[in-house]
């Protein structure tokens, strides 16, 4: 039952300006775009950030300062990933210099923040093949919600290698949550019935013929598709080195494997990492407050992270681990890896190659990055880049193909806004707002791909970036990365191309949504003390200025 409440004065609220407000026990969030005010829900669906503190965009979206999901501020839908939920929207009124809002007051607990989606499925499906997505992860129901957002009712079907529904992958290595239950986006059950979707777990593809628009499983299965998406992520790499194969030598990819990670991770016990990438320092992060014997990390380069963030950014991050009890062997390669004298099936050291020391080891961590899981589709014909990636186009068709196959996060390989350079993205954001790129094409809306592609770790606070550094010429880093609060801008050829940001929101979000309009400050200027923050992109005035 809706009640009208004010719940502020009119001139408190100024053009371009979003407050936070009390609806009885509720919160909701006002938002000014010139005479015209907003109401909505007051926090973002993903992870409950508050919306207040994210990026107003005069064309009528607000980003939340996290993780950079977007909603439209008149509908409360979705704009961007990685929120699956629109947030509601309530009347907002001005009558004697007070604004009212009416809403059901249930609707403005943090608790019901997510407003149900409009689908286009009521338990009836169109006639035909359909969208065969292969691949269960964040691109996939990302994928199958867009479609029915858009209006699709064909059939949808997914093809899962995976046990389980759709997982918020992030969490597992950021948090070592490993029951998939907790970390479902869509229970196999609401698939089934809200979204009139079937989900097939445990199967493999093991060829596509597009001519006769046939997959085949691992169980001899063939389904026919109409429209095909190919989604099927990336698989852990393994070095081939000398006991790569023994026991308690774990990757992390899968809910089975955060597990296990999980599970020899106790009190007293000695772990060495192979590799210094985000994954594997989220872990060790995770780690480092279990009271372990021992967290040993392996890198090539000489800081952590420094291919993305820089040798500045790098040493600090690594300073703080070290503060932590992590110890780190740089600038090294494995030689082998020793089974344990007690139970040689298992492992028990790490050897350094160049006379460097033995680590002993009572598990070890591969965090050595992903390959595309695209072997299905070399045996079926298809062309591949050198990586194993699939070539795209800007609405992430296949090239080569008919137009009824896509592909969509880790394995394509897409063009880059401005740049138009081909690259593939391993970003959980980049696979989730594909897939809602593809919804919307196969449903009839087509529109070239163009996000900015953003991505976070923790790292002991959460680390922010944005943007496509790579090939940066320069970089500028404000603050002291070592104490976890620190904006580092890269530049290249004069133009900030990415930003990176520890307790500094919402700036990330706001470089963002800056370099989507066109109004990203230079290099000079960023140098020169300008900041972004303060770059007016939320009145009615500056949307004139907006790229179009």
């Amino acid at each position: 039952m809706s009640t009208t409440i004010a719940v502020l004065n009119d001139n408190e609220l100024r053009d371009g300006e979003m407050k936070e407000v009390s609806f009885g026990e509720g919160k909701v969030l006002l938002s000014r775009l010139g005479d015209k005010i907003h109401a909505t829900s007051a926090f973002c669906t993903h992870y409950g950030a508050p919306l207040a503190k994210g990026t107003l965009a005069a064309d009528g979206r607000v980003v939340c300062p996290w993780h950079g999901a977007c909603f439209n501020i008149s509908t409360g839908d979705i704009e961007d990933a990685p929120a699956l939920d629109a947030i509601h929207s309530f009347k907002a009124t001005v009558q004697n210099g007070k604004i009212h809002v009416t809403a059901d007051q249930k609707s403005t607990l943090k608790d019901n923040m997510a407003r149900p989606q409009v689908l286009s499925t009521d338990g009836v499906v169109a006639p035909g093949n359909g969208v065969v997505i292969v691949g269960g992860g964040a691109g996939a129901v990302h994928t199958v919600e867009s479609l029915r957002e858009n209006g699709y009712k064909g059939i949808i079907t997914i093809l899962s290698a995976e046990r389980h529904a759709p997982i918020d992958r992030t969490k597992m290595s950021k948090a070592l949550i490993s029951d998939p239950t907790k970390l479902e986006w869509r229970s196999a059950s609401d698939l089934k019935i809200k979204y009139n979707t079937n989900l097939r777990i445990g199967v493999t593809v093991t060829n596509i013929d597009t001519k006769t628009k046939t997959v085949t499983t691992d169980n001899k299965e063939s389904l026919k598709y109409e429209t095909l998406v190919l989604a099927s992520g990336g698989a852990a790499r393994r070095l081939p080195i000398e006991g790569a194969s023994l026991g308690n030598v774990f990757t992390l990819r899968h809910a089975e494997n955060t597990k296990k990670i999980d599970q020899a991770a106790t009190k007293g016990k000695r772990v060495v990492f192979i590799g210094s990438s985000f994954i594997s320092m989220e872990i060790v992060a995770a780690m480092s407050k279990r009271e372990l014997a021992s967290i040993d990390v392996i890198g090539l380069e000489e800081f952590p992270f420094q291919a993305v963030l820089g040798k500045e950014v790098g040493k600090g991050l690594k300073e703080y681990h070290e503060s932590q009890g992590v110890k780190f062997h740089m600038q090294s390669k494995i030689e082998k890896l020793l089974p344990s004298q007690s139970d040689p099936s298992v492992v028990g050291a790490v050897v350094l190659g160049g006379n460097g020391p033995t680590l002993e080891a009572d598990f070890v961590v591969m965090g050595v990055g992903v390959a595309p899981a695209t072997g299905y589709l070399k045996d079926s014909g298809f062309s591949l880049e050198r990586d194993g990636g699939v070539r795209v186009d800007e609405f992430l068709r296949v090239v080569g193909q008919d137009g009824s196959v896509y592909a969509i996060g880790d394995i394509a390989v897409f063009p880059q806004v401005e740049t138009s350079e081909a690259r593939r993205i391993e970003h959980w954001n980049v696979a989730s707002n594909h897939g809602r790129a593809v919804g919307r094409a196969i449903a009839g809306k087509p529109e070239p791909f163009a996000k900015i592609p953003i991505f976070w770790s923790a790292q002991g606070q959460q680390l922010r970036y944005c943007g496509l550094g790579h090939g940066y010429d320069d970089i500028y880093v404000q603050g002291n990365p070592a104490e976890l609060k620190f904006v580092a801008y890269y530049f290249k050829a004069g133009k900030v191309v990415a930003v990176a940001s520890m307790q500094s929101d919402p700036l990330v979000t706001k470089a963002s949504e800056l370099m989507r309009l066109g109004l990203m400050p230079s290099a000079e200027e960023i140098k020169s003390g300008t900041s972004p923050l303060n770059v007016d992109i939320s009145s009615v005035q500056s949307k004139a200025k907006f790229r179009t």
